[in-house]
């Protein structure tokens, strides 16, 4: 029994190691049907997906109405049996769907109209400001006509770009999203397919996360070792801790700047206002690098418009930034993340690197997990060794009662003993 379980174990792990090498050699080399594969399988779980990150978005929301609307009811209903924590479960997602639609119908009713507005502006303009460029480039590299006349090839080729671009993606999509808005909500779902499916999916969520969570435990005690349950529990509570703070607050605070500078930009009368205040909030979402990346292109966008109101812009950002940095982001975020600023921005470059816009968002909250599980296995090992876990006992090089061990003494080798 003991032989053939011994070949069991050899015989799959020649099954894996063959299949691990054969399916990297098609990854790299061959056809790519694995990658093909996931992407068809993503592709499909798509809805799902998007169904359980707003069930994770909204989960603090249903629980602030059930602790905070039923404490006591709940409390009664609890002991009255499931059926009427039910109740309470069902009370809640519709307060809370209710909120979102309201949120989402304010948004709908003010901003894309005038969003709308300002994309139709902006396409009717777009060649007078490819004069207006074109003009300061001429003037600017008058004494140099061999770098002018690359200079305008080039900005020729950029602006057929773009004006394809706004006229046959942007122009179009905004066209059926404000029909979709303006035919209702039904129609708005239905046009979101995908969205639609996974609403459904984050109210089943939502209503059994208590059984989704007591399952996913059950999983983890069936297949992780005794030893180490206690640990992956522990390790995915600070996970959903870092996530949930980072990812819930930094939505939270991008939507709170993108109000504030649109009423902001509404009451300066700068052009271009919806427009503008949608690209700041959504790139504020980016840690570090995202103001920047928002206001660089706002800027030169009002810069065609009116060069003093550029300039206005750019310090209305400023202050706008400040106000983020100093009081609305700290008292939203806190410390969720436990990275310094270097550490941020490695995790935006390279999150950016490889996924682009998502992995400039999500590289920080994985950095951090990353981070925290180093500094846990640095940390337990330095205890075991009886050495102190404060950085400041190691600026000035090994701490004070560490002693390495003593180098072999020509007396202590085996043979020297007289």
């Amino acid at each position: 029994m003991k032989r053939q379980s011994r070949y069991f174990k050899c015989g799959l792990t020649v099954f894996l190691t063959v299949s691990a090498i054969l399916l990297l050699y098609d990854t790299f080399f061959g056809s790519k049907a694995a990658l093909s594969f996931g992407a068809k399988l993503l592709s499909a779980i798509q809805p799902i997906l998007y169904g359980a990150l707003i069930a994770y978005l909204l989960a603090p929301v249903v629980n602030f109405f059930e602790r905070e609307l039923f404490v006591k009811k709940d409390g009664q209903l609890r002991l009255a049996g499931k059926k009427a924590h039910r109740g309470v479960r069902a009370v809640s997602l519709l307060l809370t769907w209710l909120l979102v639609c309201m949120l989402g119908y304010l948004l709908a009713s003010f901003l894309l109209p005038e969003l709308y507005s300002s994309i139709l502006q902006l396409i009717s303009n777009v060649e007078n400001y490819y004069n207006t460029i074109n003009g300061w480039v001429q003037r600017l590299l008058e004494s140099n006509p061999k770098l002018e006349s690359w200079v305008a090839q080039q900005m020729d080729i950029y602006f057929k770009d773009i004006q394809k671009w706004l006229t046959t993606e942007l122009l179009p999509q905004a066209t059926v999203l404000m029909g979709a808005v303006s035919g209702g909500v039904v129609s708005a779902l239905l046009f979101l397919k995908d969205l639609l499916v996974g609403i459904i999916v984050s109210v089943y969520l939502l209503a059994t996360k208590e059984q989704c969570a007591a399952y996913a435990r059950k999983v983890i005690f069936g297949l992780v070792s005794p030893r180490y349950v206690h640990w992956v529990l522990r390790g995915i509570r600070k996970t959903d801790h870092i996530f949930s703070g980072f990812v819930r607050g930094k939505l939270l605070d991008s939507l709170i700047i993108g109000i504030i500078c649109f009423f902001g930009c509404s009451l300066l009368h700068f052009p271009y206002t919806p427009l503008v205040s949608v690209i700041v909030g959504v790139t504020n979402v980016i840690p570090f690098f995202g103001p920047f990346l928002g206001a660089i292109p706002s800027i030169f966008l009002i810069l065609l418009v009116s060069p003093i109101q550029a300039l206005y812009f750019a310090l209305f950002v400023l202050a706008l930034q400040q106000l983020d940095g100093n009081i609305i982001g700290p008292l939203i975020l806190g410390d969720k993340t436990g990275l310094s600023s270097l550490w941020v921005i490695i995790a935006i470059l390279v999150g950016g690197s490889f996924f682009g816009v998502a992995g400039m968002f999500f590289g920080v909250p994985v950095c951090a997990c990353l981070y925290c599980a180093l500094t846990f296995f640095v940390d337990m090992r330095l205890r075991k060794k009886d050495l102190p876990i404060e950085i400041d006992a190691y600026r000035t090089g090994a701490p004070n009662h560490f002693h390495p061990p003593e180098a072999d003494s020509p007396s202590s080798k085996p043979g020297t003993d007289r």
